[in-house]
């Protein structure tokens, strides 16, 4: 299958050719290592460095969500190099070394702070210390890439802000259900060009499996920080991206445990409506009810609906059909079409991020997008009616 500019996808999707565009640094991925497992879920893709090896020297820290997988393999893949991990849970530590051998175990985190080879430190907190480690890490002279949600208080989002502005250091965030997913970077790139017209509406379904073995933490609202806060963070991050709004309202939020009885702090189910400042809407659904016969860990879904047309994606499984995911759906004025871009697209935001930290540049995101979307879930949290 042939690759062909970003510029060229409107004149391929109009013309219905067989063809699918996809981006000028496209790259062919390699299936999922497994799919079934939501907290482990860390997608691979081919090799597409940026830099020459020991040029973007990064560390990992605090591995409390399997996310960090995912955030390191981004970085790898686009040429960085992981140098140190330091995790205080033996276990965790001597699994992480297994998958990346070349990382070395640092005694403390002020070891890696104190390395001036390390530009960036990616790690997967607890998401009540996100913030914190985030300003420690900052205000030793590096770059911050958090798992998602980043913040569980609006006074940590403020705190970082103010770190940010006095340092000049970066605070990006792992928002991986578009970031690491292809169908939803291949729907970015539609959007962005006006494929469908101006964007009136998104809505984002997020279900995912509880599965077992899930830490104490999970289960305590002060360290999770509530269902639309942690999860309802990348529906949010999407909702800016694909509307092109800079900031929004919440009109109605709501959030319940259903199913818990044992875990009272625990909500099970989330949704919220937003109102974006030029004018589309956003209505989101999170809950943790996929059911073990699903083939994935989530039958995520989004559609955007536009003034000429809309998208939907289905983006790990297509139902009953087919078990690949990436799949997406445009329907517009030239009529009806399906594409699996699974393997196409590839993971662009690493490469981005780490030329971002070299040129203090804002290409991969802007420091003002990651934030207002932790802004949003955070707002939505507090605005939230417990209905269950």
């Amino acid at each position: 299958m042939s690759t062909l500019p970003r510029r060229q996808f409107l004149h391929t999707i109009a013309a219905g050719a067989a063809t699918l565009a996809v981006g000028a640094n496209a790259q062919t991925t390699s299936p999922m290592s497994q799919k079934s497992d939501g907290m482990n879920y860390a997608p691979q893709g081919k090799p597409n460095p940026v830099v020459k090896p020991g040029e973007f020297v990064f560390a990992a820290a605090h591995l409390d969500h399997g996310h960090i997988n995912g955030q390191c393999n981004g970085l790898i893949e686009a040429g960085a190099t992981l140098k140190w991990v330091y995790e205080p849970d033996a276990a965790k530590l001597a699994a992480f070394q297994k998958a990346y051998p070349t990382a070395k175990a640092a005694r403390s985190l002020e070891e890696i702070l104190a390395d001036a080879e390390v530009k960036l430190v990616a790690a997967a907190a607890i998401p009540n210390l996100r913030g914190p480690l985030g300003c420690k890490v900052m205000q030793a002279g590096k770059d911050y890439f958090t798992d998602k949600t980043p913040f569980t208080t609006l006074d940590q989002l403020a705190e970082a802000k103010r770190v940010v502005a006095a340092t000049g250091r970066k605070y990006m965030v792992y928002y991986s259900e578009r970031l690491h997913v292809e169908s939803a970077m291949f729907a970015t790139d539609l959007v962005q060009q006006g494929a469908i017209g101006r964007v009136i509406q998104v809505l984002g379904l997020g279900p995912h499996r509880e599965g077992t073995g899930r830490p104490a933490w999970f289960y305590e609202r002060a360290k999770y920080g509530g269902i639309l806060c942690d999860i309802g963070s990348h529906q949010f991050e999407q909702f800016l991206t694909f509307s092109g709004a800079t900031d929004a309202t919440v009109q109605h939020a709501a959030v319940g445990n259903y199913a818990h009885p044992d875990h009272p702090e625990f909500e099970d189910f989330g949704e919220a409506n937003l109102l974006g400042n030029n004018g589309a809407t956003n209505y989101v659904r999170i809950d943790w009810f996929t059911p073990p016969g699903l083939s994935t860990w989530g039958d995520g879904r989004m559609i955007i609906l536009g003034e000429k047309g809309y998208i939907e994606l289905r983006k790990y499984v297509d139902v009953g059909r087919d078990k690949k995911g990436d799949n997406v759906y445009i329907v517009d004025q030239q009529g009806e079409r399906y594409l699996n871009v699974q393997g196409q697209v590839g993971f662009r935001f690493f490469g981005e991020l780490i030329l971002d930290c070299l040129n203090r540049t804002e290409k991969a995101m802007t420091q003002a997008h990651a934030f207002k979307a932790a802004e949003l879930c955070l707002k939505a949290q507090a605005a939230a009616k417990k209905i269950a």
